[in-house]
């Protein structure tokens, strides 16, 4: 190692000393990294007895990747070793922003299914400022507020732009690339400037302290009491549902105390005003903006209440004015009600089990509900009333219940609501505020399973004269059960029809449930 006797290093030396090649030894001694303190007559390179630690400071730069000349400057005593460190981890974090916002983009774009003439929109919106995305909804809410006086409206709006993270998730970024086309759609447009339109009409003139809590808090109790009362199935034109509708006007009515002409009691009009806000809220559109707003930007989304909008909708149509309250039929013989419900349960269930895979497509008299939807229905309705006889309601009426085999899981529901009518003591109780009898679920069961079962066969094309030997006392059930309920948009039935001559209990069931 030693050529000269002076103690220096030839460049084979030193490689084999530190594990370094002879090739990057001698790259970085070009480079003015690692320069030879001598040379041999012949030209060749000699290093002193401070290279390999030289070397190895080189080489761990190198690895940490700061580049040649921050290198130089180091060894050189023109910048420390924390200065260069500093120095190269921050371009280090514009790398990784840089590197995360590509693979966001490329995550965006494989979700979206982006076509290739797409994709420069695409990245040309993801790579926008904070202030240019501001600009995007500035304009979007100028455009479609222009000449509607709703300042706070704007305000909120505005208030709420978009502020992606440095490093947005892909579901941020491609929340961000839905929402900068969805401002775009002149619906959308529309939709919003109605909303506002709505606003500017009836806002208080001087808005409450505590406006936006009292409102959200109203919001809350609809969600709430909606939502229970779509798992308890109480139907939003059933008189059960009269209460309910009372409630939350109730609790509605002090929030319009700054409004124009505010109503002062739950009457008509009081009805028809809170119809008509939850009318101007339902925008989809809107309803969309915020909730990829929410996504983009990380904040909590807001709570979805379409189900429970709609069903407050559909009773306050229901029940445009108060009315005397619930007033039970009275409660049948618990004996026979159970006989009623296995007869029509029997019937249906042979007219499932009859039911090809090929015909669960096929359309029902129950309007926009494929034969699969249906028995859906059904199955779902003996399993929320098995959930009653175990004082937990389900809550999962839009979820699959049938899975692969519809007939089998029709079988099953029927099955365990037997067991709960029998065995649970459930026929002797009362259930709810208005202790309603449970006899009365399985006479209602009986109802709803033998009009469902009528849409079945309909749809199916055969006999439609199910369980004859109990029919006319379903329909005489359903007289007491569903009298009274108005026949309103929206709600569970239409005008009743006459039956044709000599029709028999489960057709004229049918008639008088709108069929």
């Amino acid at each position: 190692m030693n050529e000269d006797g002076d103690g220096l290093l030839t460049i084979g030396a030193l490689a084999r000393l530190t594990g370094v090649t002879v090739k990057t030894v001698r790259r970085w001694s070009d480079e003015g990294l690692l320069p030879p303190a001598a040379r041999t007559p012949a030209g060749y390179r000699l290093y002193g007895p401070d290279a390999p630690a030289r070397l190895e400071t080189v080489r761990t730069l190198r690895e940490l990747g700061i580049g040649t000349a921050e290198i130089r400057a180091v060894l050189h005593s023109g910048r420390t070793v924390a200065d260069a460190a500093r120095h190269w981890a921050d371009a280090l974090d514009a790398q990784i922003r840089t590197l995360r916002l590509r693979r966001a983009v490329l995550r965006a774009v494989a979700a979206r299914g982006t076509a290739a003439e797409e994709l420069p929109d695409v990245h040309r919106l993801a790579r926008l400022t904070a202030a240019e995305r501001r600009r995007v909804i500035e304009e979007f809410v100028t455009d479609a507020l222009d000449g509607v006086a709703a300042p706070a409206y704007r305000a909120g709006l505005l208030a709420a732009a978009p502020d992606l993270p440095e490093d947005p998730a892909p579901a941020q970024l491609g929340a961000w690339l839905d929402l900068a086309e969805h401002v775009q759609r002149p619906e959308v447009r529309a939709a919003l400037r109605r909303l506002a339109e709505y606003s500017a009409r009836t806002a208080p003139a001087v808005p409450s302290a505590t406006a936006a809590e009292d409102a959200a808090r109203v919001a809350h109790l609809m969600r709430e009491r909606g939502e229970a009362a779509l798992a308890a199935g109480v139907a939003a034109d059933s008189p059960a549902a009269g209460p309910v509708v009372a409630e939350l006007v109730a609790a509605w009515l002090p929030t319009q105390a700054g409004t124009a002409d505010p109503p002062e009691r739950d009457d008509a009009r009081a009805r028809r005003l809170l119809l008509e806000q939850l009318e101007a809220a339902a925008e989809p559109h809107v309803e969309r903006y915020w909730q990829l707003m929410c996504v983009a930007t990380g904040r909590p989304q807001p709570p979805r209440w379409d189900a429970a909008g709609a069903w407050t909708a559909a009773a306050l149509r229901a029940h445009p004015e108060p009315g005397p309250g619930v007033v039970l039929p009275p409660a049948p013989d618990a004996q026979r009600a159970l006989y009623v419900y296995e007869r029509v349960a029997a019937h249906v269930t042979a007219l499932v089990d009859a039911v090809p895979e090929e015909a669960l497509e096929r359309p029902t008299p129950c309007d926009g509900w494929t034969v699969r939807q249906l028995i859906d229905h059904m199955t779902w309705e003996n399993l929320m009333i098995n959930s009653i006889a175990r004082d937990a309601p389900r809550a999962d009426q839009d979820a699959d219940h049938l899975g692969a085999d519809h007939a089998a899981a029709f079988r099953e529901s029927v099955a365990g609501l037997l067991a709960a009518f029998t065995g649970s003591g459930m026929l002797t109780r009362t259930y709810g505020p208005y202790e309603a009898s449970g006899a009365l679920f399985a006479q209602q069961a009986a109802v709803e399973l033998l009009a469902h079962g009528w849409d079945l066969a309909r749809a199916l094309g055969a006999p439609t004269g199910l369980a004859p030997e109990v029919a006319d006392e379903v329909l005489a059930a359903a007289r007491g059960v569903y009298g009274a309920a108005p026949r309103t948009e929206g709600g569970s039935f239409a005008p009743e029809r006459p039956a044709p001559e000599g029709a028999g209990g489960a057709d004229r069931l049918a008639a008088y449930l709108g069929r």
